[in-house]
């Protein structure tokens, strides 16, 4: 026969054991969650760059820089983008990996070539007499980077950072097909 001690000390031991189980399966709940609305997140800004609106500003944006048109860039909206990327990103809103995939190529080279041969991100902080514009943008070019040497090796990484590499990618931009709906 069981006395009545052990009888209330295995009940609350199963009790415990019965919340604990709950609260590890209300945690999975939420990460998986977390993870599906980022996901989601990441498809719907993805169908917005290449919505028709973004591709002509990615259109004017990659021209003006290949023909070193500095002063007629007057369309901020790609950087805009990435910023916001950044933000979100940034704060764990979306995942960082599904982000490398999605914009990782782009992220990369337009900060690149809106930060050489000439400072376009310093010029407009400078302007606008705040050292923030496009801070995110930049933390995200910067992640961007890590992943790559992470993922690709730094060798293969150099690659992908190199000037040839962001003119081929503007080049490329410069020639969307605009007509796409």
């Amino acid at each position: 026969m069981v006395d009545t001690g052990t009888l209330t000390a295995i009940a609350a031991g199963s009790s415990w054991a019965l919340a604990i189980g709950t609260l590890l399966i209300l945690y999975w709940q939420g990460r998986l969650a977390q993870r599906l609305n980022s996901a989601n997140a990441v498809l719907e800004l993805r169908q917005q760059f290449d919505s028709p609106r973004m591709r002509r500003a990615r259109h004017h944006l990659s021209t003006r820089l290949l023909n070193n048109q500095h002063e007629d860039i007057t369309s901020v909206e790609v950087a805009t983008f990435f910023e916001l990327v950044g933000a979100l990103t940034h704060r764990r809103v979306l995942d960082e990996d599904l982000i490398w995939e999605a914009f990782g190529t782009w992220v990369v080279n337009y900060y690149t070539a809106m930060r050489a041969p000439v400072d376009l991100i310093g010029r407009a902080r400078t302007s606008l007499q705040d050292p923030l514009v496009f801070h995110e943008f930049e933390w995200l070019s910067g992640r961007i980077k890590s992943i790559d040497h992470r993922m690709l090796g730094r060798t293969h990484a150099q690659v992908v950072e190199s000037p040839n590499e962001v003119r081929a990618i503007l080049g490329r931009e410069s020639t969307l097909d605009l007509d796409v709906s």
